[in-house]
């Protein structure tokens, strides 16, 4: 009879996910694991088996942290150009250059792998829609989706000239876009 788990799979990806944010996805190891988490090496070889699927398993962790909190913003966000703005920048806490940069390199993973991939694909899907619905059955169809990408370019932009909190210089930016095309959001709403 096997023995019960003292700690979820989980709770040791979460560590492992936050190790990766701390040191990159080149140094998780399974000893850097059971060190986080307070597992052996040979238990963790148990439940993940290999390190590249121990890497899978973290990174499909860290979708499923995205999709969850692409979810809950949804759900709260009013359904108004200003809650589409709201969701994005929900979406953008990454706080400062330097974590923005690393979790460009989890995208560098993301983009080698074709699970990894349909995820992204997936994600976006479920974005779009979300941003859609903000705008009402009036608006293109489209604009979901031209917001999105605005909002991708926006924050790499930001990245190189990050002298604004990124929230600031993403409300501005997502609000002249939306401008652009017309649509107005609330001027009490930028700051």
């Amino acid at each position: 009879m096997p023995r019960p788990k003292t700690r979820s799979d989980e709770t040791v990806l979460d560590a492992a996910l936050q190790f990766v944010h701390e040191r990159g996805i080149e140094q998780l190891s399974f000893a850097a694991v059971a060190e986080r988490c307070g597992l052996s090496s040979a238990t963790l070889v148990q439940r993940f088996g290999t390190k590249p699927q121990l890497r899978l398993k973290v990174l499909l962790r860290a979708w499923d942290h995205l999709d969850a909190q692409t979810a809950a913003l949804a759900a709260s966000a009013p359904k108004t150009p200003d809650g589409a703005i709201d969701l994005l920048i929900g979406l953008s806490g990454f706080g400062d250059i330097d974590n923005y940069a690393d979790s460009l390199l989890l995208l560098r993973e993301d983009l080698r792998d074709p699970l990894l991939r349909q995820r992204g694909a997936r994600w976006e899907a479920e974005l779009v829609a979300a941003l859609a619905a903000c705008f009402g059955e009036e608006a293109p169809p489209q604009l979901g989706h031209a917001l999105a990408s605005h909002w991708q370019g926006a924050m790499t932009w930001w990245a190189f000239s990050p002298d604004r909190p990124i929230d600031v210089y993403l409300r501005e930016s997502l609000t002249d876009f939306l401008a652009m095309l017309g649509v107005r959001a609330s001027p009490t709403m930028r700051r």
